[in-house]
Parts: C-alpha cells; sequence; structure tokens
C-alpha cells in the first residue's frame, strides 16, 4: 500500500465474537491498522507501549484495529483462541481481529509484525511501518515514529516521517 492510498473496506470477526468493520471506527478522526500477532517477540516486546498508545489517543478519537493474519498452524499460540486470551489480557475483545483467510493482509501488503498503518480523516494513508527506534528497549527508544505520525494527524497536520521500514517477524503465511 502506497502513501496516500485509501483505507480499504473489510470485515472481520473480533476476539468478541463480533463482525468489525470500517463502519466501527468512521467517526474516528484518524484510523490505525496495526499486523500483530501473539508470537512475536517483537509484537510481544512492544504490547504495552501499543496498549499505551491506544489508551492515550482513545480519547482524542483515534480508531484502532489490530489485526492479526498468522497461520496458526504454524504457530498454536496465534490461534483464535490464542488471539482471545491476549485480548482479554488487554481489553482488546473489539479490537483485535483475526484474518483468517489472509486477504485483510494482502490487501494492505502486509509483510511484518507489527506493522503499522495509519489513515487521516480522509482515510488516506499517511504512515506506514515501524512503532520506534527500539523495539527491544523501550528505555532506549529516541524516535517514536508511529506515535508522532498520531499527534500530527490528529493535529490535522502532514507527517513529516510518513515511512519508516517495519522491524519484526514476517507474517506466517499459509501454504498457497
Amino acid at each position: 500500500m502506497e502513501l496516500g492510498n485509501k483505507l480499504p473496506y473489510f470485515e472481520l470477526q473480533g476476539c468478541d465474537l463480533q463482525t468489525h468493520s470500517l463502519v466501527d471506527v468512521s467517526d474516528k478522526s484518524c484510523v490505525l491498522v496495526m499486523f500483530i500477532c501473539n508470537h512475536c517477540p517483537y509484537v510481544v516486546a512492544y504490547l504495552d507501549r501499543i496498549n499505551k498508545l491506544i489508551h492515550r489517543y482513545y480519547e482524542d478519537n483515534l480508531g484502532v484495529l489490530l489485526i492479526n493474519s498468522n497461520d496458526p498452524a504454524k504457530y498454536p499460540v496465534d490461534s483464535f483462541e490464542g488471539m482471545q486470551a491476549l485480548a482479554k489480557q488487554y481489553g482488546w475483545e473489539s479490537l483485535y481481529l483475526h484474518d483468517e483467510t489472509q486477504e485483510v493482509a494482502r490487501l494492505f501488503g502486509a509483510q511484518r509484525t507489527p506493522e503499522a498503518f495509519l489513515f487521516n480523516s480522509s482515510r488516506e494513508l499517511v504512515y506506514h511501518g515501524a512503532i520506534d527506534d527500539s523495539w527491544e528497549q523501550p528505555n532506549l527508544v529516541t524516535r517514536v515514529y508511529l506515535e508522532d505520525a498520531i499527534e500530527y494527524t490528529l493535529d490535522g497536520l502532514e507527517v513529516d516521517v510518513p515511512h519508516v521500514d517495519p522491524v519484526g517477524c514476517t507474517i506466517k503465511w499459509k501454504p498457497a
């Protein structure tokens, strides 16, 4: 997905057993779609930071959809049941969505976990990539790419760093 592309429509089942779509975030000022999973050490290292971002910007009208597209046959911890356990731990039952067919990951061109896609109020992609510059050691973070992009977007400004290559595990694709 290229910067400026429109947020594509999709529907996925959430950990709350409900179907979720862009309708859920239609009233939000900007929308963060992030591909995550349960097993990846990069995602595990970021879980608390992701949770803080969600809570920090919820009141500022940030919509969030977290998507797991991994093949659970390769990583059973990424099964829907595993997702539900993680969602319950963080209170993400309606945010953590299961891309069982992997069609949504392909639609976005997602390759890694975690991988962030931020869309402005016109639902155009304004930021794609990494969360920050130190996945392994939160105390050594010097650049908060995603947080800065959210701030700029909520303020109606152009994101100063619109792309930073995501760092993480590859999405575990199902056999063709």
